[in-house]
């Protein structure tokens, strides 16, 4: 597509080369609509004779199992097959197709692929808040709450960054619950004996 090639989006006519890239909304020359024409500036440059823009496959040279007119930069070092340099998927210096990448995410083959994590601080919270609409299972799940705050603190919690408000709140919660447990075991042990 060449710059004269850009239309008014209101009666086609074709937009001036020179009010690409305006600061402000400029009026079309032919209807007089306020409009702003943005463009990369790839777009305005003339391409080299003799490119285009893709490698294809010559005589004696292999090409890409997914696209057979691109020619093959490096095989899977999985299943063998040729790739192109879009299809090559680069994990830890290792090249591997995008069929194998889903399937070893899928089966669980590559260690370094981390698709998902497990959110300690919700199961720490969990453990912490539900077992109070029973009180006695307390007894197990805020010890384990206070482990499962203490013990994955400073372990990655999402892919998407989050505070460590969960964990406070577990770790808050589950020594309220101990400390609610010593001092029932302590009264009942005071009276009772």
């Amino acid at each position: 597509m060449s710059p004269a090639e850009i239309t008014c989006t209101k009666c086609m006519a074709p937009w001036p080369r020179e009010r690409f890239n305006a600061a402000d909304f400029l009026a079309c020359p032919s209807c007089r609509r306020s409009l702003r024409v943005e463009v990369f500036p790839a777009f305005l440059r003339e391409p080299a004779r003799g490119q285009t823009g893709e490698n294809v496959v010559g005589e004696g040279e292999s090409a890409c199992f997914y696209h057979p007119h691109k020619r093959a930069a490096v095989p899977c070092e999985a299943c063998g097959r040729f790739l192109c340099a879009l299809c090559d998927c680069e994990l830890n210096g290792q090249h591997l197709c995008p069929t194998c990448l889903e399937t070893g995410k899928k089966k669980g083959k590559l260690r370094s692929l981390q698709n998902h994590r497990m959110l300690y601080d919700n199961a720490a919270l969990a453990l912490a808040v539900l077992p109070l609409l029973i009180f006695y299972f307390t007894i197990v799940t805020a010890p384990m709450a206070l482990y499962l705050s203490i013990r994955h603190w400073n372990t990655p919690s999402s892919l998407i960054p989050r505070t460590k408000m969960r964990f406070v709140l577990a770790i808050l919660l589950a020594s309220l619950q101990i400390v609610g447990w010593l001092v029932g075991v302590y009264f009942l042990c005071r009276y009772v004996f």
